[in-house]
């Protein structure tokens, strides 16, 4: 059988896909000066290969199917399987109509498809709901697949096959940095699955539950990927890497032992990283690690089911990460019903006083299928779900008018990224030249000060 694996390249603006916001993606929009310089950035040095995919090529190659793989590009199979989204759904449904057109049968995978068939039903033969191994499986083993496909998760992560890259037409190749942090040519991996947390607002949790693959498992994926490529760049796309602490010291370990050269990147929570910790993580290759922060109010945080992390803490762990060389990425998000024009301009300010190497400002997006959206379904104003994007208001805010919350965010890159401070930190400049830098904040502070009112003073008269 000819199987065609499709992640179709978002049209237009940067989108995100697999693995990011649970699977339903994000795309950046710009809507300042700031975000079309990172948007640029983003879509020329951050496109990601599609692990989920990658694991279906693996499947199906076991099982002696032909894999062919398109970003877009309409070609002939047997059957195809497209990774679906909601930023870029209608991009993806019109290429599985040129596929059908040509007498492929599609079906659709990922959060999207799973959680909002309703999407995609008119544009496919089938549709995998859940995990999708389970039900590519039966599909490799001659199952004919139609209409909704049930497909149950794993129990033993390890069962499954190492992620075929090269079957995505991956090199490996790195083309020098990536914008500011990773480089391009970087491998997502699962160490986990799902989140063991319970924040109301994010769709991670909401298609399996939580599973941690075994060490061995991981660490010889990562051996797999050494072998085949120099010096890989690992992406951890766990939302809770640190989650178990002796499985984390033990990965270092096996990495270590196994003479191992990588880099890697993960994402996890600031109370679950110490300095001993670090210090293990990155002899073992840590370059980068991600974390929320999310909202500078305790009371905030509580009320979508986010356990609030101490300031001292934060500023701990971050000052740790300088002192080791590790690049921090810290997250935040604008726009929950208890925030005000002052709680988002006291989180945006704390932002930049915690000092993490760069912040990513989101707007507070209610996802279907969370428990936040139970919440505000009433309140959701957008009919354009690919406006769920992570970037535009999509509800009505009981503080803030529409377009106070845009302009915060736009406020948020501006005041976080043109700031001489950032280029010192980010270029690890010391000495007079960082001490310059400092000073010199107060006079850009300045200087947003005055366009924000004149900016704001237009947008209400308008």
């Amino acid at each position: 059988m000819r199987v065609v694996l499709a992640d179709v390249r978002a049209k237009g603006d940067f989108a995100n896909k697999d693995t990011i916001v649970g699977g339903y993606g994000s795309r950046l929009r710009p809507f300042s000066a700031v975000t079309r310089w990172a948007g640029l950035l983003k879509k020329l040095l951050n496109d990601v290969p599609s692990v989920t995919m990658a694991y279906l090529a693996a499947i199906l190659d076991d099982a002696g199917h032909v894999v062919r793989w398109s970003r877009g590009e309409t070609l002939d199979g047997d059957v195809a399987l497209v990774l679906s989204s909601l930023v870029d759904h209608t991009n993806e449904a019109r290429f599985a109509d040129r596929l059908r057109e040509r007498g492929v049968r599609v079906g659709f995978v990922g959060l999207a498809a799973s959680k909002m068939p309703f999407l995609f039903e008119k544009h496919a033969d089938f549709i995998i709901q859940g995990e999708p191994e389970d039900a590519v499986m039966r599909l490799a083993a001659g199952e004919r697949l139609d209409g909704l496909c049930p497909s149950r998760e794993l129990a033993d992560l390890a069962a499954l096959p190492f992620p075929r890259w090269d079957l995505l037409g991956v090199t490996g190749e790195r083309r020098g940095p990536g914008a500011f942090t990773r480089p391009v040519g970087g491998f997502p991996l699962l160490a986990s699955r799902s989140c063991p947390e319970f924040c109301t607002y994010c769709p991670h949790r909401i298609l399996a539950p939580y599973r941690g693959r075994s060490v061995e498992s991981v660490a010889d994926e990562l051996e797999y990927l050494c072998s085949r490529y120099p010096r890989p760049f690992v992406i951890f796309r766990d939302p809770l890497f640190t989650h178990d602490r002796s499985r984390v010291l033990a990965l270092c370990e096996q990495i270590r032992a196994r003479r191992l050269e990588l880099r890697f990147e993960c994402e996890t929570r600031l109370d679950r990283l110490e300095e001993d910790i670090l210090e293990k993580m990155r002899a073992a290759g840590l370059d980068t690690v991600t974390f929320g922060v999310e909202s500078l109010s305790p009371d905030t945080l509580k009320g979508v089911g986010r356990r609030p992390i101490a300031e001292a803490q934060q500023r701990t762990v971050i000052r740790a990460c300088d002192r080791l060389g590790i690049r921090t990425v810290a997250f935040y998000v604008l726009g929950f019903n208890s925030d005000t024009w002052d709680s988002i301009a006291a989180t945006i300010d704390h932002a930049i006083s915690l000092g993490s190497t760069l912040a990513q400002f989101k707007m507070l997006t209610p996802y279907p299928g969370t428990p936040l959206w139970k919440h505000m379904a009433s309140q959701v104003f957008e009919k354009d779900w690919e406006r769920f994007d992570g970037f535009s208001v999509t509800f009505d805010h009981p503080n803030l008018a529409r377009h106070e919350l845009q302009f915060l965010l736009a406020a948020a890159y501006a005041r976080f990224y043109l700031r001489p401070s950032f280029f010192a930190r980010l270029w690890r400049l010391d000495g007079r030249l960082a001490s310059l830098a400092a000073l010199l904040d107060a006079k850009v502070a300045e200087l947003h000060s005055r366009q924000e009112l004149a900016a704001m003073s237009r947008s209400v008269e308008c």
